[in-house]
């Protein structure tokens, strides 16, 4: 979770909204990203997408079994999707994001009976130093 709140920071230096997320297979990150929609002028550049491409990418497959992703904010519904559709198998996660996630909050996408595939799901790592870094970002914006 360290490396994904080191992104998410840097992502706040970027100004874009502060999530960091790592994809780790046999305990070696093969794919990270911070938020970057604006930079790319990409609204799908979300840290957890970022970090998936780069992983299945490096693994060269489409699939990420066995691999886990870290965030530092819960999965949006575009994100929770990939989530699925990527077949990772543990989703960490550290601050709920009680407007905009869907896997504790909202849809809650894993939960849904059409749901593909339901990863192992933590949350609450790192949760304070998560929301302190978002809070900050955006009382500076305010």
């Amino acid at each position: 979770m360290q490396r994904a709140l080191t992104l998410a920071q840097g992502a706040a230096e970027q100004g874009e909204v502060p999530v960091g997320a790592v994809v780790v297979h046999r305990n070696t990150i093969v794919g990270e990203g911070a938020n970057s929609p604006r930079a790319r002028h990409d609204p799908t550049a979300h840290a957890e997408i970022i970090a998936m491409r780069a992983a299945a990418g490096r693994l060269g497959q489409e699939r990420l079994t066995d691999c886990d992703l870290w965030v530092t904010l819960e999965p949006c519904p575009m994100c929770a999707g990939a989530i699925m559709h990527a077949r990772i198998t543990r989703l960490y996660f550290a601050a709920p994001d009680p407007k905009g996630g869907a896997v504790i909050h909202g849809p809650r996408l894993f939960d849904r009976p059409e749901c593909l595939h339901r990863p192992e799901i933590y949350s609450g790592m790192r949760e304070a130093e998560a929301a302190d870094l978002l809070r900050t970002f955006f009382k500076a914006r305010r």
